[in-house]
């Protein structure tokens, strides 16, 4: 879902067309309306589809959401690969070749498509649990976890506004949990700030491991972005299936594998499947600035959308708080200035 991405989406830039001058500010202009757009109704209509039901509907099994969100990404990444071929022959022998002969390739997704799967699985988790604002504040702590995980796994180092930043975000973070575990949920809602707290925060662990873990891999392979991509669907679809099988079983049988959806839930499918698809395509024309002022954006619209339409309480404390993750979203975002060192003076012989 980050913006709201549930599973990350890896594309490279040579794999996109190159933006001219002409249009390249309509094309930025566009990124940030789209990540915007993205990093807001996701979470909203999430958090929606989850609190709100009509008259006798029953409520749909997250599982298997997560399970056909995974499956819609397998089908929209197979197209693109189509697309790319331009021909049947083709795009059957890449298939073939790359995916189906490649087994081994495929089980190196294992460990982080089965952390995605349960990822995707804690969302909806946290958002039964917590406000969406509340929520979308509280995630930005994968920026920590990622940047914890990329200095382990991936050999990075930050510097010391990143550390900085990332310390201030921690306090925000703090201060709108603490203002969420003080305010009793509606009284026409079974809630628990703490069950969601924990979601989020095990979700953000498991999204920064996975994310480096799988970025590792990339820099270790040739693989096509889309063919990974597929693979990791593949891998995170079982897992779902898995999990959903195990843990629904009962209701399943009682109501069937689409009980409880509407229009809404398969919008929500729609948007987690080809959402990160769809961010992944325009951060092409975004910058690091453009992508945190974009997610700032969407805190302060999520914020806004919650405080009228689902009746959120918003207080000093909250507003604070989520303040200081903006800063400190938009600080680490900013590249580090290079120092230039003087050339070394050399002095002439007598």
């Amino acid at each position: 879902m980050p913006g709201y991405q549930t599973r990350r989406t890896f594309i490279k830039r040579d794999q996109l067309l190159p933006t001219t001058n002409a249009n390249g500010k309509l094309k930025r202009n566009l990124s940030l309306v789209v990540l915007v757009v993205q990093n807001s109704t996701l979470v909203l209509m999430m958090r929606y589809s989850r609190i709100v039901q009509k008259p006798g509907q029953s409520m749909y099994i997250a599982s298997t959401a997560v399970f056909l969100a995974e499956v819609l990404k397998i089908i929209a990444c197979l197209f693109v690969m189509y697309r790319q071929q331009r021909y049947w022959s083709k795009f059957i022998l890449v298939v073939r070749n790359e995916i189906l002969g490649k087994p081994a390739e495929t089980a190196k997704m294992l460990i982080p498509s089965s952390l995605y799967a349960l990822q995707n699985n804690l969302l909806y988790v946290a958002l039964s649990n917590l406000e969406a604002a509340t929520f979308q504040v509280t995630y930005q702590m994968k920026i920590l976890s990622t940047a914890i995980f990329s200095v382990v796994l991936l050999g990075r180092s930050l510097s010391r506004s990143k550390w900085l930043a990332l310390v201030l975000l921690m306090i925000g973070v703090t201060l709108v949990q603490s203002q969420s575990m003080s305010t009793p949920p509606p009284d026409d809602t079974v809630q628990s700030p703490f069950i969601g707290l924990v979601a989020v925060i095990t979700s953000c662990i498991s999204s920064g491991f996975a994310g480096c873990y799988f970025e590792k891999i990339l820099k270790t392979s040739e693989t096509s972005m889309w063919v990974r991509n597929i693979q990791l669907g593949i891998s995170g679809a079982f897992f779902s299936l898995v999990g959903m099988l195990m843990y629904d079983m009962q209701p399943l049988r009682q109501g069937g594998m689409l009980q409880g959806y509407d229009w809404l839930t398969w919008v929500v499918i729609g948007n987690q499947a080809l959402g990160g698809l769809l961010v992944a395509i325009v951060v092409k024309y975004a910058d690091v600035i453009l992508k945190s002022f974009a997610t700032s954006i969407s805190l302060i619209l999520s914020s806004a959308i919650s405080f009228y339409f689902f009746d959120f309480q918003l207080s000093m404390q909250f507003v604070v708080g989520a303040c200081i993750v903006i800063l400190a979203t938009y600080n680490y975002s900013v590249p580090d200035k290079k120092v230039l060192t003087p050339p070394t003076a050399t002095t002439k012989p007598h």
